[in-house]
């Protein structure tokens, strides 16, 4: 389990980090004048096993209490008040263990007497504070980049959820709609006139395996999104019959260009909900793609609806579909809606259109 690995960690740095305190602290002891006593390794050896439980008991109290919950300041006070208390706690017994060693003539320090006047004891437990405080200065500065990256990861981890859930519900949103249409229009036409009816039904069906075969997919190759919007165009040419026009324009070059999956079946959607449907002639849906200057420029045109000739552009195109659309595209490319000579241009800019 990720905590008991993250504890595993902890207790082998910190166990390293305290032995190597040990050497060094002995190893100044017997470069001092007095050089090296039982005493002097009584203290080297026990302060810095006092000192890795104690530093392990911060750690626990720190996470079991949910330290980094809190704002910085407050933070930095319990650090450094588990600190200060922990020095205490580490000289206490460390006194409790050195005072009787000596009287019981354990230990010494090579003849010269032991030390523990008040001034002595504060500068004991000054040195044990500071060397407690920097570890655990270490282990805390250490511990707080590990969960800003862990905090960063989850934050990214939960945008693509978010991201799919959202091309998820689009989908069921639109799916339905499209299908209600598609089948009341073929049951008109199953004794109407059978032979369109069985296109109908390779064109529904193609549709329909497109949206499962790239369900879980973030992008796609603009040659495949044209053949589906193909076969959904014609699928729409039967409700909509004359008043649907169709003019398709795409480089080869731009049909081997990526896009978010359902891009242009948005685009496509929208010209025929807001420049087809609302008028009583219809109109012409035009479709062009170019490459150029490392960009696929994807454009989408439809006549203005008789009630949106007025609409300013600033206030057009807020619908679900191209509010996922910008979504999809805020990182890695350029959406424009606007109104241009009579007829309502949708833009799409996506870079690094071709790949070798």
């Amino acid at each position: 389990m990720p905590d008991s690995t993250a504890s595993l960690r902890f207790w082998l740095v910190n166990g390293l980090g305290w032995v190597l305190f040990c050497v060094f602290s002995l190893a100044m002891t017997g470069a001092s004048a007095g050089g090296a006593s039982s005493g002097g390794t009584l203290i080297s050896v026990g302060l810095g096993v006092l000192l890795c439980g104690i530093s392990g008991g911060v750690r626990a109290l720190a996470l079991r209490r949910h330290w980094w919950r809190r704002d910085l300041g407050a933070l930095v006070l319990r650090l450094a008040l588990a600190v200060l208390l922990g020095a205490v706690l580490a000289q206490l017994l460390l006194t409790a263990v050195l005072q009787p060693a000596l009287a019981l003539g354990w230990v010494d320090f090579g003849g010269r007497p032991a030390d523990f006047r008040p001034v002595a004891r504060l500068l004991y437990w000054l040195n044990t504070v500071l060397v407690l405080g920097l570890w655990t200065a270490l282990w805390a500065g250490l511990h707080s980049v590990r969960r800003a990256r862990q905090a960063e990861l989850a934050r990214l981890r939960a945008e693509a959820e978010r991201s799919a859930l959202e091309r998820d519900a689009l989908r069921a949103r639109l799916n339905p709609h499209f299908m209600f249409n598609a089948l009341n229009n073929l049951r008109a036409l199953i004794l109407e006139d059978p032979g369109r009816a069985r296109q109908m039904v390779t064109d529904l069906s193609r549709t329909l395996r497109h949206a499962l075969e790239h369900a879980r997919n973030e992008d796609a190759l603009l040659a495949d999104e044209l053949s589906v919007v193909r076969d959904y165009l014609a699928v729409e040419a039967v409700h909509y019959e004359q008043r649907l026009q169709v003019h398709i324009d795409v480089s080869d070059e731009a049909a081997q260009a990526r896009l978010p999956v359902m891009a242009l079946q948005l685009l496509v959607e929208n010209a025929i909900k807001h420049g087809i449907a609302v008028r009583p002639g219809g109109g012409e849906v035009r479709v062009s793609a170019r490459c150029s200057d490392g960009l696929l420029r994807l454009q989408v045109d439809n006549p203005l609806g008789l009630a949106a000739a007025g609409t300013d552009a600033a206030t057009a195109g807020h619908g679900v579909g191209l509010d996922y659309l910008r979504s999809q595209l805020a990182s890695g490319g350029r959406f424009h809606l606007q109104p241009v000579d009579g007829r309502m241009q949708a833009l799409l800019e996506i870079p690094q259109c071709a790949r070798p």
